[in-house]
C-alpha cells in the first residue's frame, strides 16, 4: 500500500495531471506479474485528451516556475525530495512487483532518485551565461533558457530509476515535463510525482500520462505545447520518436541499446574479471542498456575465464523479487521473454554451445510460474551471429576469443551500437590505449556498471545521441540566448556589422 493506493485496488494510480489522480478513458490494458505470470490489474489508457491537459498543466506551471529564483528553485527541489521520506520501501516494493526485479537493487534505485534531486537541486543558480568581446560597441551576454515543456518516454527496465534520471535536470533547467513510462511500468512514477509536489514542487510542473505509445505516446510526441523530446529505450522505437520530432523541428535527445564489449586481457586480475563480467550481464536480468553482453576475452584466458564465468553463473540465486536472498529475477514480459529464448535457440542452432543456463533455472517456488531464465553462457560464438550483433537485452552473454590489442579493439567496435564498454588489465598504458580506441560514450577500466549523477551518460551510432545526466545532461534542457545591448552614444548603422545573418 502506498497513500491509500494498493496494486488491487479499485482505483489505480493512473495518471498525475495538474496535481491530481485522473484514471484514463481509452482501451483497457492489463499489467501481467513478471514473477508468476498472473495479472495484476487493469488500468485505462490515457489517450490524446489527457496528454493536451497535461502538456497545458506543464506550460501553466512552468511560467510560474521561472517567475522565482534561481536559489528558489533550488531551496524548493530540495525539499520536494524529502517527500519521498517514510516512503522508500512502499515504493520499493511497487517497483519490485510490477518491474519484477529483486527487492534488494529497487532499494538502491529509491535512493538514486533521492541522489539525482539533490545534485540538480544545487545546480539551479549555477547555470551561469557568458559575456562576449564583440567587435563593436555592444554589450552581448549569452543566457541559458528553458525549452519550456519537455516530453519524456521512459522504458520499463527501470521505470524509477529514468524518471527521476529525465524530470531533475529538466525542472532544474526551467522546464515543466510531462513524462509518459512504458505501459508495462506505470505507476511509481505517478506515485514520485505526486510525493515529489507534496514536498514542495508546483502544482502541475510534473505530469505523468500512462498508456500505450501508438495513443498516448504518438500524442506526446505530436503536441505543439513540446519544445523537446526525450526517449529512453529500443533504437526502433528511437527512430519514430526522433521522426516525429522532426517533422515539427524539435529536438530529441536519444538514450537506446547497446552490446557492450567487456575486454579480458590475460595479464588482468581474472578474480576481479569474471567476477566483473558477471555484475556486467547477470545484474537486472541483463535488462539493462549498458550491460556486458559480448566477453571478449584474450585466447590464452578464453578456456580459464569461461569456465570460472559458468561455475559463478550457475550459482546465482533466481528467485521471486520478493524474497531478500534474490540476486536476479525474472525477464520483464512475455514479449521479451519469447524474443530471449529465440535468440538463444537460434544461437545454437547456427553452431554457438550454452556452457551455462539457456533455459527456466531449476528450483524456483511454485508461484513463479513467470519469465524466469538462468544466467546464460554461449561459446563458440562468431562475430557475425545475430547473438553477437544485436542486443538480447536478458541474462545471456557471448564469449569470444580475441589474441591482441589491435583483434580486441577490432571486435568490440564491429557494432552499430556505441554505448559502453570496459577493459581489464593490470597494464595502465595499454588500459588507456584500448579505452580511446573503443567507439562507446563511457568506458570503464577494470570495473563495469558505475555510473553517477554527475557523468555525462549517452552513446555513439544506434545507442542514441545527446547526454543524460552531468552539466551536459542539464545543457540538453536550455537553449543559449544572445542578448545584444548597444552601449554607444550614438547608435551604429543598421545596414553595418551582422546584417544579412538568417
Amino acid at each position: 500500500m502506498l497513500d491509500g493506493f494498493e496494486l488491487q485496488g479499485a482505483t489505480p494510480l493512473s495518471n498525475w495531471i495538474d496535481g491530481t489522480a485522473c484514471p484514463g478513458a481509452g482501451e483497457t490494458i492489463t499489467l501481467i506479474d513478471p514473477a508468476t505470470g498472473e495479472a495484476l490489474l487493469d488500468y485505462r489508457d490515457a489517450g490524446p485528451a489527457l496528454v493536451e491537459r497535461a502538456v497545458s498543466s506543464a506550460s501553466r506551471a512552468q511560467q510560474a516556475w521561472m517567475a522565482l529564483t534561481a536559489s528558489e528553485r533550488g531551496r524548493r527541489m530540495n525539499a520536494a525530495v524529502r517527500g519521498l521520506e517514510g516512503h522508500e520501501e512502499a515504493l520499493a516494493q511497487l517497483e519490485s512487483v510490477v518491474a519484477g526485479k529483486p527487492i534488494r537493487d529497487c532499494r538502491g534505485e529509491v535512493g538514486k532518485v533521492r541522489e539525482m534531486f539533490e545534485y540538480y537541486a544545487g545546480w539551479c543558480d549555477k547555470q551561469h551565461g557568458e559575456v562576449i568581446p564583440v567587435p563593436t560597441s555592444h554589450l552581448n551576454y549569452v543566457r541559458h533558457v528553458p525549452y519550456g515543456v519537455v516530453g519524456q518516454i521512459t522504458p520499463w527496465n527501470a521505470p524509477m530509476f529514468t524518471c527521476a534520471w529525465q524530470l531533475a535536470p529538466a525542472i532544474a533547467a526551467g522546464n515543466g515535463a510531462v513524462l509518459k513510462p512504458s505501459e508495462l511500468t506505470p505507476f511509481t512514477s505517478v506515485v514520485i510525482a505526486r510525493l515529489l509536489e507534496r514536498g514542495g514542487l508546483p502544482k502541475g510542473l510534473v505530469n505523468i500520462v500512462n498508456g500505450l505509445g501508438p495513443s498516448t505516446g504518438a500524442a506526446l510526441t505530436g503536441s505543439e505545447g513540446i519544445g523537446k523530446l526525450v526517449f529512453v529505450g529500443s533504437p526502433q522505437s528511437g527512430r519514430l520518436i526522433a521522426e516525429a520530432g522532426a517533422r515539427r523541428l524539435v529536438p530529441s535527445v536519444l538514450e537506446l541499446g547497446g552490446k557492450s564489449a567487456n575486454i579480458v586481457f590475460a595479464d588482468a586480475s581474472l578474480d576481479a574479471a569474471v567476477a566483473g563480467a558477471q555484475a556486467a550481464i547477470f545484474a537486472a536480468a541483463g535488462q539493462s542498456c549498458v550491460a556486458g553482453s559480448r566477453l571478449l576475452v584474450q585466447r590464452e584466458a578464453f578456456e580459464e575465464v569461461t569456465e570460472r564465468l559458468a561455475r559463478a553463473a550457475a550459482g546465482i540465486e533466481v528467485g521471486l523479487p520478493g524474497d531478500e536472498a534474490t540476486r536476479m529475477g525474472p525477464l520483464q514480459n512475455a514479449r521479451q521473454y519469447a524474443h530471449v529464448t529465440r535468440m538463444i535457440e537460434d544461437a545454437v542452432a547456427a553452431g554457438a554451445r550454452v556452457i551455462v543456463g539457456g533455459s527456466r533455472p531449476a528450483g524456483l517456488p511454485e508461484e513463479a510460474r513467470g519469465y524466469f531464465l538462468a544466467p546464460t553462457v554461449l561459446v563458440d560464438v562468431t562475430p557475425e551471429m545475430e547473438i553477437a550483433r544485436e542486443e538480447v537485452f536478458g541474462p545471456v552473454l557471448v564469449a569470444m576469443p580475441f589474441d591482441d590489442e589491435a583483434d580486441a579493439v577490432r571486435l568490440a567496435n564491429a557494432t552499430r551500437f556505441g554505448l559502453a564498454g570496459a577493459v581489464w588489465t593490470q597494464d595502465p598504458a595499454r588500459a588507456h590505449r584500448v579505452a580511446a580506441q573503443l567507439r562507446a560514450g563511457t568506458v570503464w577500466i577494470n570495473g563495469y556498471k558505475a555510473i553517477s549523477v554527475m557523468s555525462p551518460f549517452g552513446g555513439f551510432g544506434d545507442s542514441g545521441f545527446g547526454r543524460s545526466s552531468g552539466l551536459d545532461g542539464l545543457r540538453e534542457y536550455t537553449l543559449p540566448q544572445s542578448v545584444w545591448v548597444e552601449t554607444a552614444s550614438e547608435a551604429s548603422v543598421a545596414m553595418g556589422y551582422g546584417s544579412g545573418v538568417g
